[in-house]
């Protein structure tokens, strides 16, 4: 398929390589257009720093970028997606709030869908191929998209209606960061009365409380690695957004309500720019 991709990123320039990979006819852009151009002399994709162009004459255009605010400024305007011609879907696969996947979807170009499809997974998954695809869309809409989307990732389930693929990632985030934060607690009562922090880790990993995201990132919490997987300030954007969607809806989520205050906590205490993880070091620097 010929495939537009905004966005390299952490996800994005893993995501993009298996498509690549996949025989489809890729071509990328980023906001930073050294990015864009190595990647593309790497992988013998084409290049432009026309969104325009990338959504001109295209199956798809896919964007993985990080708030609404980015994917606004990507889409509209003079030189935006939405300038573009005979693109037939824009499928989005950032963590967007529903309220602008809906904006989206209004304004999107005569004869050209929108579909959400946020992806659950981490950095590693994204380069296996293993990530979750949640699609705000039917299976028949998805179904001519399917190639692209089993090309990124090992399973695709569809939620029927636009929005409600944003709706679920952000209810999925929710449970993720409030795993972050349990663990950082968890962790920093077990050091607090002297367990070694990689035998506690040991514990929580073999016990009925361990989550996937927990093994995958045990490196992360113990120290042993400074790689940056999703930030502290990522994870406060999921929380924000999620904590609007439940006024929406008139619900309580008291647990996601501390999950955002100890993230806004630790990245008031400049760590915004660090791994999620670090929650963890907050945690064991902060008193009763």
């Amino acid at each position: 398929m010929r495939v537009g991709f905004a966005g390299l990123g952490r996800m994005g320039v893993h995501m993009a390589r298996n498509l690549i990979a996949d025989g489809h006819e890729v071509t990328v852009w980023n906001r930073s257009a050294e990015k864009a151009r190595a990647f593309a002399s790497d992988t013998g994709c084409g290049v432009t720093r026309s969104l325009r162009d990338l959504a001109t004459d295209r199956d798809a255009v896919l964007t993985m970028l990080a708030d609404d605010s980015a994917s606004e400024e990507v889409h509209f305007g003079s030189d935006g997606l939405f300038a573009g011609q005979g693109t037939a879907a824009f499928i989005e696969m950032g963590t967007m709030s529903p309220d602008h996947i809906r904006q989206l979807s209004e304004a999107a170009p005569a004869g050209a869908c929108v579909i959400d499809a946020p992806v659950s997974g981490s950095t590693p998954a994204a380069k296996a191929r293993d990530l979750l695809i949640i699609a705000g869309c039917d299976a028949a809409t998805a179904a001519p998209y399917m190639p692209l989307f089993d090309a990124m990732g090992r399973q695709t389930i569809c939620l029927g209606e636009v929005g409600a693929g944003a709706v679920m990632k952000l209810a999925v985030n929710t449970l993720i960061h409030g795993i972050n934060q349990t663990l950082a607690e968890a962790m920093t009562l077990a050091g607090a009365a002297g367990i070694d922090p990689t035998r506690a880790f040991d514990v929580i990993e073999a016990s009925a409380a361990c989550a996937p995201m927990l093994k995958f990132r045990r490196p992360l919490y113990l120290d042993q690695s400074d790689e940056v997987t999703f930030t502290v300030s990522l994870a406060r954007k999921d929380m924000e957004l999620a904590a609007a969607l439940s006024a929406t809806y008139g619900v309580a989520m008291p647990q996601g309500d501390v999950t955002l205050q100890m993230l806004k906590a630790a990245e008031a205490g400049g760590l915004g720019a660090q791994d999620m993880a670090a929650v963890l070091r907050y945690m064991r620097d902060l008193k009763s």
